[in-house]
C-alpha cells in the first residue's frame, strides 16, 4: 500500500497561513482505516498488512514563502546556493517552519513509530480495529520528494546534509542517509523500487510549469521571484503603510494571496478583493500604485530580465501587460497575452493530464498510474485501456491536489476578476497484489467551504465618491460580490477526537 500526498506548503507563518494539526490527525486516522481495508484480500481472507509507504510528493515544507528573504542584506533564491549566507537563510527558514508546525510534524513523525498504526489479527465483528481482541502494528515508512517550493533540499553539499538530517529526524523519514532528497524517482533506488512495485510513476509536476522549473532543480525559477519580490514585498508594504486605511477584510485577504492559482492571476484576484470589500477610491489607488511600482521593480531584476530567452515573445513586456493595473482595460488581457499565458503558465489548462501521455513509463505500459502534484487541482483522469491476451491494462492520471486553501476563477466569470476559495485536503492510495480485495487505487478528497464574515466597508455616496459622513451607499448591481472569505485553517471534514 502506498499513500501519496503533496503541496502541504507548511510555512514559517511570516507571510501566509499553514494547515492546522487537525488535518494531520485526520490523515493518521484515515491511514489506519485504509491499512485495515488493505488487509482484506481478494480471496476473501483477512491478512494484516505488514507495512505501508507514505510519499510526500513535493512542496511539503515551503521555504520560499518567508519574509526572511526580504531582510536587509539577505540573499535571494537565485543567488549562489553555495554561499554561507544562502545556506544560513535556508537553514533559519527551515528551522522556523519546523518550530511553527511542531504539533503537526509530531503527528506525522509518530506514524513511523512502531504501534502508531495497527490492524487486528483477524477482522472484528464490527469491522473496526477496537472490535478485535489482538492487533498487530503496521510499519509506516515516510519518503520525501521535492518540488519547486522545497527544492533547496535537493542541493548537494555537507551543509545541506546537516539540514536534511534535521528533517529526517523531525519528520520521521525512512531515508537511510542525508543525501539530496529526490526530485525524480530515478535519483533514489528505494523510491524507484516502491514505484515499480505499485506500477506508478510519480513526480511533483513542476517540470511542466516554465514559471517554476527551468531544467535544473538545483536552481531557482521565476515563480520564486514573483513570490518574494512582488507578492511578498507588496504585502509587507501594505501592512506597513496602509493597514490603518483599509477594511479588515483586505488585510485578512492578503494572507491568502499566495494561494491563488495560477500565480499570474494574482492581480485579477486582488482587483476582485478590492471590489468585494469596497475599498475607498483613494486607498484603492494607493494600493494599485504600490503594486505597479513593485512590478516595475520586479521586472528590472537581472534574474527576471534574463528570462527573455524563453520565448520568441518578449517575456518582460508580456509580464508587464499581465501584471500591471495600469495596463488593464475593460478586458483583462488581449488575445495575444492570453495565448502567451496559455503557452507559458497553462492558464485555462490547469490540468497536466496531457503531459502524462508523453511519460516513458506510460508509453511502454510499465506504469498503470501517473501521479503529479503542483497544480493544487485534485484530478483522476482515465488515460488509456489497452487489451492483450484477454487482459485490459487500465492507465490513469492522478493529481494529488493540496492541503491548502485554493482560489479558483469562477466559471461564469465575465471580467476575469471573480474567484471562490475552498480549503482542500487530498490523498491518493495505491494498492498492490490482492490488497483491498484487488482494488488498484482509492482517492480521498475533502473540500471545506470557508465561513463568510461580513467586514466593515467604506461608505460611498450614490455617485461613487468617498463621503465619510454619508450614511448611504451606492445601490449594488446584480453582480455585487460577496464579502471576502476569512481564512480558516481547520482541515476539511470532521475534526477527529482521537489522536493517533
Amino acid at each position: 500500500m502506498l499513500a501519496i500526498i503533496s503541496d502541504l506548503h507548511l510555512t514559517d507563518g511570516t507571510t501566509c497561513g499553514t494547515v492546522s494539526p487537525g488535518a494531520f490527525q485526520l490523515f493518521a486516522e484515515r491511514l489506519e482505516h485504509l491499512a485495515w481495508r488493505a488487509s482484506h484480500r481478494q480471496d476473501g481472507s483477512f491478512r494484516p498488512l505488514a507495512h505501508l509507504d507514505v510519499l510526500l510528493l513535493g512542496d511539503v515544507l515551503d521555504v520560499t514563502h518567508s519574509s526572511r528573504w526580504l531582510a536587509d542584506g539577505a540573499p535571494r533564491p537565485w543567488d549562489d546556493p553555495r554561499r554561507g549566507e544562502f545556506v544560513q537563510t535556508v537553514t533559519n527558514i527551515t528551522s522556523d517552519i519546523l518550530r511553527h508546525n511542531a504539533e503537526s510534524l509530531e503527528i506525522l513523525r509518530g506514524l513511523s513509530q512502531r504501534g502508531a498504526i495497527s490492524v487486528p489479527l483477524r477482522d472484528g465483528p464490527g469491522g473496526a480495529n477496537h472490535d478485535a481482541p489482538v492487533s498487530t502494528p503496521v510499519a509506516v515508512r515516510l519518503h520525501y520528494m521535492v518540488g519547486n517550493h522545497d527544492w533547496y533540499f535537493h542541493l548537494p553539499g555537507g551543509d545541506y546534509d546537516v539540514l536534511r538530517r534535521a528533517l529526517i529526524e523531525q519528520i520521521g523519514l525512512a531515508h537511510a542517509d542525508q543525501r539530496p532528497f529526490a526530485h525524480d524517482a530515478e535519483e533514489h533506488a528505494a523510491l524507484q523500487e516502491i514505484m515499480r512495485r505499485h506500477r506508478v510513476l510519480a513526480r511533483h509536476g513542476d517540470i511542466y510549469d516554465p514559471l517554476s522549473y527551468e531544467g535544473d532543480r538545483d536552481a531557482s525559477s521565476l515563480s520564486d521571484a514573483i513570490v518574494i519580490e512582488l507578492i511578498g514585498r507588496f504585502v509587507a508594504e501594505i501592512n506597513r503603510d496602509l493597514a490603518e486605511d483599509l477594511p479588515t477584510g483586505v488585510i485578512r485577504g492578503l494572507r491568502d494571496i499566495g494561494d491563488v492559482r495560477p500565480l499570474l492571476l494574482v492581480p485579477l484576484w486582488l482587483d476582485g478583493l478590492l471590489d468585494q470589500t469596497r475599498v475607498a477610491a483613494a486607498a484603492r489607488h494607493k494600493m494599485t500604485t504600490i503594486w505597479d511600482r513593485l512590478v516595475d521593480r520586479f521586472l528590472e531584476i537581472p534574474f527576471v530580465r534574463a528570462r527573455d530567452r524563453w520565448s520568441s515573445a518578449e517575456v518582460v513586456d508580456s509580464l508587464a501587460r499581465i501584471l500591471k493595473f495600469s495596463k488593464q482595460g475593460a478586458v483583462p488581457w488581449s488575445a495575444s497575452d492570453d495565448d502567451w499565458l496559455e503557452k507559458l503558465a497553462s492558464r485555462g489548462r490547469l490540468s497536466f493530464a496531457h503531459r502524462a501521455l508523453a511519460e516513458h513509463d506510460f508509453r511502454n505500459r510499465r506504469a498503470k498510474h501517473v501521479v503529479y502534484g503542483h497544480t493544487h487541482l485534485a484530478e483522476q483522469v482515465p488515460l488509456d485501456a489497452s487489451s492483450a491476451d484477454a487482459f485490459v491494462l487500465e492507465q490513469m492520471y492522478f493529481n494529488t491536489g493540496a492541503w491548502r486553501r485554493v482560489f479558483r476563477p469562477t466559471y461564469l466569470n465575465p471580467n476575469g476578476r471573480e474567484f471562490l476559495p475552498a480549503d482542500t485536503m487530498t490523498m491518493l492510495v495505491l494498492y498492490q497484489g490482492d490488497e483491498r480485495k484487488g482494488r488498484p487505487y482509492e482517492t480521498w478528497s475533502g473540500t471545506l467551504g470557508p465561513c463568510r464574515q461580513r467586514v466593515p466597508v467604506h461608505r460611498i455616496d450614490v455617485v461613487g465618491t468617498e463621503d465619510a459622513g454619508s450614511q448611504s451607499i451606492s445601490t449594488p448591481s446584480l453582480r455585487t460580490r460577496p464579502p471576502h472569505f476569512a481564512p480558516s485553517l481547520a482541515p476539511p471534514g470532521i475534526v477527529p477526537t482521537r489522536r493517533v
